[in-house]
């Protein structure tokens, strides 16, 4: 495995620090959970449960071990710090602040071992006016812009269905943060704090229109950016029995062929015309979709490169061929309560492929095995 050699010894909690170190687990890297005696990790009780703990918890925290301290008593932060001297990757997401307080912040760690990798995945990051303030994924993508151009045109802004500042502006980066400080302590033999905002992570994530705006001071609207709702060609629409179509004809020849099956050629010259026209488009292309299933329309459009697909269900993203090939949905076995189904990681590797390599522990499972050591 690529990381078989890297200890991380993560204290996050909930999502973002967890699926970092869940990436990290995935491929080889022993995974300590560091959590509070009696309570844990909070993703613990959230609902619904498989067996004693929640789903979620399962998901994120399978590969790793754990082990309760109480960062707060004075023996188990001893315990600690003998721990930071063979790790490789500290992980933590608590405020700026709160780690220094405990006297476990990077300047005290790094000197109990200079070769330390030091993660924080913060909201704000460790400074500025906003440092030390609370929030969540709503805050950080409507900080950072992105929730103000999310959803319809003269609507509300539209709440994602995930968290994409959690994953997408925390643990991913994070995630990279943490290899490329690896990979540069291997010339060096020196560790680096690293220093994740979620914030910052989204701002990064919209390259496709906020340059624009950078370079011309006008922003896009709500339902007028062309991959947000503007355009006809890449929307979604309704079909007969209440199912729906995705249809991402961006390009013109993927537009002419959508439009050549539903019989509105007219339509392919006007792939880049104003909303007004956009809009009455789409009216046009709902009344013409809606006369069949979508069984009936992927029939049609079999064989045809227009980019139409459909929406598919949790339930039939299970049975999906593309989902089964890639072995996205894989089973891992439980001793206590036998097989729970996770979803796998994403990153393909050709000789050193990633694997769920155990289910996720029990509340200080590996308390006694890891200090003992």
């Amino acid at each position: 495995m690529p990381l078989d050699s890297i200890q991380v010894l993560d204290l996050s909690r909930l999502l973002p620090g967890p699926y970092c170190s869940m990436l990290l687990a995935d491929f080889g890297a022993e995974v300590i959970k560091v959590e509070e005696p009696s309570i844990g990790d909070y993703a613990r009780a959230e609902l619904p449960k498989v067996g004693e703990v929640s789903a979620l918890f399962h998901s994120l925290n399978r590969g790793k071990k754990s082990i309760c301290l109480n960062l707060k008593d004075v023996a188990d932060k001893e315990c600690f710090k003998q721990l930071v001297k063979d790790a490789d990757v500290v992980i933590e997401s608590f405020r700026p602040g709160v780690m220094k307080r405990l006297g476990l912040d990077y300047k005290i760690l790094s000197e109990i071992n200079p070769g330390l990798v030091y993660c924080a995945i913060t909201g704000y990051g460790q400074d500025g006016p906003y440092a030390t303030q609370p929030g969540h994924d709503l805050n950080y993508i409507g900080y950072a812009g992105l929730l103000d151009v999310m959803g319809e045109r003269h609507g509300a802004p539209q709440i994602p269905a995930t968290q994409i500042a959690d994953i997408g502006g925390g643990a991913y980066p994070a995630a990279m943060g943490i290899m490329l400080a690896l990979f540069e302590r291997q010339k060096t033999g020196i560790g680096q704090m690293v220093d994740i905002s979620m914030m910052d992570g989204v701002l990064s994530w919209m390259p496709t229109f906020f340059p624009g705006f950078l370079a011309t001071g006008q922003q896009p609207q709500r339902g007028e950016l062309d991959l947000s709702g503007k355009r006809a060609s890449y929307a979604v629409y309704e079909t007969k029995d209440h199912k729906w179509l995705a249809v991402g004809a961006f390009e013109l020849k993927f537009w002419r062929a959508f439009c050549d099956v539903i019989g509105k050629e007219e339509f392919a010259e006007k792939l880049h015309d104003p909303v007004d026209v956009q809009l009455q488009m789409k009216e046009e292309i709902t009344a013409i979709l809606l006369q069949k299933t979508s069984a009936q329309w992927m029939e049609i459009f079999d064989g045809v490169a227009a980019c139409v697909t459909p929406v598919l269900s949790f339930d039939e993203v299970l049975e999906d061929p593309q989902v089964k090939a890639r072995g996205m949905i894989q089973q891992v076995e439980d001793p206590e309560i036998g097989p729970v189904t996770h979803i796998a990681t994403p990153i393909k590797l050709s000789r050193t492929p990633g694997k769920i390599q155990s289910p996720a522990p029990s509340l200080g499972e590996h308390t006694v095995a890891v200090l003992g050591e």
